[in-house]
Order: C-alpha cells, then structure tokens, then sequence
C-alpha cells in the first residue's frame, strides 16, 4: 500500500496545492490522506497502515517559479518554507519513519498564500502535471532540489 497525504490551507490561495494534489489524486493501489494542516494527526492512521511508500505533497517557497515542484530531500526541510503546521515536516517525516519504507516529499512552489483567494492558474497547473506523475508512478520524473 502506497499513502498520498496532501497538505495545506485551503484559505490561503496555493498553500491548498497538496489539498489540490490528493482530492484530484485516482487510484485504487494508493489510499488518499487529505490532511489539512495537521499532518501529525494522521500518524496512527499511517502506523497502521505501515505504507511502503508515503508522498507528502506540500506548498513550498523554494525559489522557483510558481507551479514547479521539486522532491526535497529531509536533509533539506530546513532550508524550505512550508506553511504553517502544528508540526514541522521534517518532525513528522521522523516520527513516522519507523512505520513507512520510503518517505517522499513533494514540495509545490506558490505563487500566492494571500487568503481568500484561489488557487492560481499557474500552481494549478503544475498540479495537475505532478498528478499525471504520480499517477503513472514515474517519481523519477521529479527533479530533486
């Protein structure tokens, strides 16, 4: 079993990409974790679970232009904005390693965290070709950050 937990806000325009990413995510081989912003709060449910893979999909400021997304290793966690979470990512991804045989983290460059506002076109977009990805289970397509 494979675990696709998208996580984000939904009010805060492209900070909702992981949110995007795992509602928009279709297959019968991987079960779908939409997390919000508490991510730690799904830590029984993967120890249960014990996924051989788990992607973690994310808003991320990178420095790239809006919509890229690039695997982050967790050595590097702490050298990439993520949105606000209960727990820091790189936490989490700790916690839970005993319990996962690979832990991947997509991190998803936003263009804007204003809130109120939508997902922009941009974001979107490179969404939906992470999705594609994904799907066809060509994580090597991903670059690496």
């Amino acid at each position: 079993m494979k675990i696709l937990m998208g996580v984000g806000n939904e009010l805060r325009g492209d900070d909702a990409v992981g949110i995007y990413v795992a509602r928009n995510f279709h297959r019968d081989d991987w079960y779908v974790i939409i997390a919000g912003q508490v991510p730690e709060d799904f830590t029984g449910e993967i120890k249960r679970i014990k996924p051989e893979t788990l992607v973690v999909v994310d808003a991320a400021l990178m420095g790239l232009s809006p919509g890229e997304f690039r695997l982050v290793p967790i050595e590097k966690i702490p050298n990439v904005a993520f949105s606000t979470h209960g727990m820091p990512l790189s936490f989490f991804l700790t916690y839970i390693n005993d319990f996962v045989g690979n832990s991947i983290l997509i991190g998803i460059q936003p263009k804007t965290m204003e809130f109120g506002v939508q997902l922009s076109t941009e974001v979107r977009r490179g969404a939906d070709q992470l999705i594609k990805i994904l799907q066809s289970e060509n994580l090597n397509l991903i670059k690496s950050l």
